[in-house]
């Protein structure tokens, strides 16, 4: 089977379900905090990685019959799962614009959390070393990302960010 199966859900999850919820939900999500000096490199690693990993995805066929198999059909359910999860509770924002319900009470960046098992999901599906490398490069530069969202939160959001801040951790 073509990997490119993979993204189906994901298309689907990012573009039809929040466009189900809000369109401007889609906007929302698409929105990058401005980037700043040394984050512009980051910003593109992360732009490159994803690109990399949907193009490339065409190109591979999932490796049933393995453990490796069984361990990236789990990590991508669970992915899958999370990232709907993410959607919806992203969508429906609190009156100030924070996402702070449902799984934004345990993680600043569950969607980030989904995207990275997913992605995990797709490397042990089907087990090129290129996706692992492109794994870490997206995981690296998606925390500059978050760093740069951060601080533009604060500026936005002031106080009150800070205190989500200091309830809720950035990850796990």
């Amino acid at each position: 089977m073509n990997g490119f199966v993979l993204l189906i859900p994901f298309i689907l999850i990012r573009f039809g379900l929040l466009s189900l919820i809000d369109k401007n939900a889609i906007r929302h999500a698409a929105f990058f905090a401005p980037v700043a000096g040394s984050e512009k490199i980051p910003y593109w690693l992360y732009q490159i990685s994803n690109i990399f990993f949907f193009v490339y995805l065409c190109f591979l066929k999932i490796q049933p019959g393995t453990g490796w198999f069984s361990a990236g059909l789990t990590v991508y359910g669970l992915g899958t799962l999370l990232c709907i999860v993410a959607m919806v509770d992203f969508a429906r924002p609190a009156g100030n614009g924070i996402s702070r319900e449902g799984c934004y009470r345990f993680s600043r960046n569950p969607m980030y959390i989904a995207y990275f098992l997913i992605f995990l999901g797709y490397m042990l599906l089907t087990r090129p070393m290129a996706l692992l490398v492109c794994l870490l490069v997206f995981q690296v530069s998606a925390h500059w990302i978050i760093l740069a969202e951060e601080r533009w939160c604060i500026q936005e959001f002031g106080d009150e960010y800070i205190a989500y801040m200091r309830q809720v951790r950035r990850y796990l």
